[in-house]
């Protein structure tokens, strides 16, 4: 579905609009108190919503026939960057994983009857999702073809077998889109969560803060779906994983350069006021070697961010691409918020501003859609191939 046309001057706009929200809204709403409780992000989100479509700022990823704003991935890098600035901020504008790439995932593959049953409640909020590819050991994780969920042919069905963890979103999802091995090959299932058999076992306790849902550990004993469960034909599940993963790791990079930039101004905001052995922090040459070594960081990330986001817009492959921006990103990411916390010392480890909490985000980037050493290997090897 075509982008809606934006010229510059409506995005940057747009990005004040977006900015002012995150800064006077969502933001007065974080607290340390709610970033690890479910029950308590999923009231504050609702109340959000509200008020970012009352905003006219709700999905901007979204084609304008399902209720979003139609923008293209460049435009998009903007508006993502100013809405990670907050932490509630890409709920409340219901472009925050994992249910951003789940909806881009079904306009891609659902059916008509499948649209209608789990895309349009995601789109209108009513409902969450998750996407459960990865399992314990010696099951799938950065390697999904190790995938050991298994799906059997049953009559008209399907019953599933399996177990899944560290599913982000899984506490409280309505439904899983969920990868499992069939005779044709790994398969992507609709998998409600009411469905006999499948069971969230725990909410297990990570380093991050305010995940909506959480991560699930989730159990499948002879959990049976329907024929129509199937998204998109049996066997090409990894091949639709990837077409999931790729978009969906240009945004995690978005919203997490918009989340260190504002550790950095906070960090900065900081050294210009804190003194020590009569001087300001910020007079101190360690201190600006740090801010401009993070500022570089930033630029270069935002500009990888973009060329890959008009690659995606012009409808070029970016596997190459996504995975290059994704390595660079998270870690100068990961280097601007650790940088912050060094510039603020202990109040950069604390619960009075947001940067510990920032910090902490970072690391697992690293880790999160593929790890870092699986996409270098993977690049080596097709860079190699070329000759």
């Amino acid at each position: 579905m075509p982008a809606q046309p934006y010229d510059d001057a409506a995005i940057q706009d747009l990005c004040e609009r977006v900015r002012r929200f995150i800064d006077d809204i969502a933001i007065p709403e974080e607290s340390p108190a709610i970033a690890r409780n479910v029950a308590a992000l999923d009231q504050c989100v609702a109340r959000l919503r509200l008020k970012a479509r009352d905003a006219g700022l709700y999905a901007p990823q979204l084609p304008v026939e399902f209720g979003g704003l139609g923008l293209g991935w460049r435009a998009l890098a903007q508006v993502l960057e100013a809405a990670g600035r907050g932490f509630l901020g890409p709920a409340a504008l219901n472009c925050a994983a994992p249910d951003q790439p789940n909806m881009a995932t079904l306009l891609r593959l659902a059916t008509p009857a499948q649209r209608e049953r789990y895309l349009l409640p995601l789109v209108r909020a009513e409902q969450r999702a998750c996407f459960a590819m990865t399992e314990p050991a010696p099951g799938a994780g950065s390697d999904p073809s190790m995938l050991r969920t298994r799906a059997a042919r049953r009559g008209q069905g399907w019953v599933l077998n399996g177990h899944k963890q560290y599913i982000s979103g899984g506490v409280g999802a309505h439904f899983a889109l969920l990868l499992a091995q069939t005779d044709a090959g790994a398969t992507l299932f609709i998998v409600p969560a009411d469905t006999k058999g499948y069971r969230v076992i725990r909410d297990i306790g990570m380093v991050t803060g305010y995940q909506i849902g959480g991560h699930a550990e989730i159990e499948l004993q002879d959990c049976e779906v329907g024929d129509d469960a199937v998204l998109g034909e049996p066997g090409r599940g990894l091949e639709y994983a990837q077409l999931r993963l790729e978009p969906a790791r240009l945004s995690h990079c978005m919203r997490y350069i918009g989340r260190a930039r504002r550790a950095l101004e906070t960090a900065q905001a900081y050294v210009n006021t804190r003194e020590s052995f009569g001087s300001r922090l910020a007079d101190l040459q360690q201190i600006q070697a740090m801010v401009a070594d993070s500022h570089i960081d930033l630029h270069a990330s935002r500009l990888m961010t973009l060329d890959c986001a008009g690659r995606m817009d012009a409808g070029l492959s970016v596997k190459q691409h996504s995975a290059m921006t994704k390595v660079f990103v998270s870690e100068a990411v990961n280097r601007v918020a650790d940088r912050a916390v060094q510039m603020m010392g202990a109040s950069g480890l604390s619960d009075d501003t947001p940067v510990a909490m920032i910090w902490q985000e970072m690391r697992p980037f690293r880790i999160y859609d593929g790890a870092n050493e699986l996409h270098r290997a993977s690049l080596a090897r097709r860079l190699l191939a070329r000759g």
